[in-house]
């Protein structure tokens, strides 16, 4: 490491750098990391995200399904195999839905017990309205009655 860095601080300086949100939460859903790409994101700062639930940005009608499928991946170890990431709709402190490109992971630590769950996400909405758009396009020119 350069200077006196050690491998943690090296750690600390990317997590705050890095562009991306990135959240971690305990085993009860409780957000307990909360880096500056989250708070870009999200729009909350981590002095009003760490500690509250990760309802804070879960539309209210997608929080069953959220839910059901953390605890099934605490219960199965892990998230469902091959599942690298999607793009969900999620809530921003201003606006009322954006969506986002989300991957997710369990965290264990060095004796394998689980710790709770890390998600990565960068802001998708242009890019899924603008991907929106297009498959309108070429529904309205595949249906479309050639002249006669």
């Amino acid at each position: 490491m350069p200077g006196n860095l050690t491998l943690e601080s090296t750690a600390a300086h990317i997590l705050r750098s890095m562009p991306e949100a990135l959240i971690f939460c305990d085993l009860e859903g409780i957000i307990r990391v909360w880096n500056g790409g989250a708070e870009k994101v999200f729009g909350w700062s981590a002095a009003e995200a760490v500690g509250q639930s990760l309802d804070l940005i879960i539309p209210e009608r997608m929080r069953k399904a959220h839910w059901d499928g953390f605890n099934q991946a605490i219960e199965r170890g892990g998230v469902k195999a091959g599942r690298t990431s999607m793009i969900t709709r999620s809530l921003h402190k201003v606006q009322e839905f954006i969506y986002v490109d989300m991957s997710f992971e369990m965290v264990r630590d060095e004796q394998g017990q689980m710790l709770g769950s890390l998600a990565v996400a960068r802001d998708a909405t242009q890019r899924f309205n603008d991907d929106k758009a297009l498959r309108k396009q070429l529904v309205e020119l595949t249906t479309q009655k050639p002249a006669a």
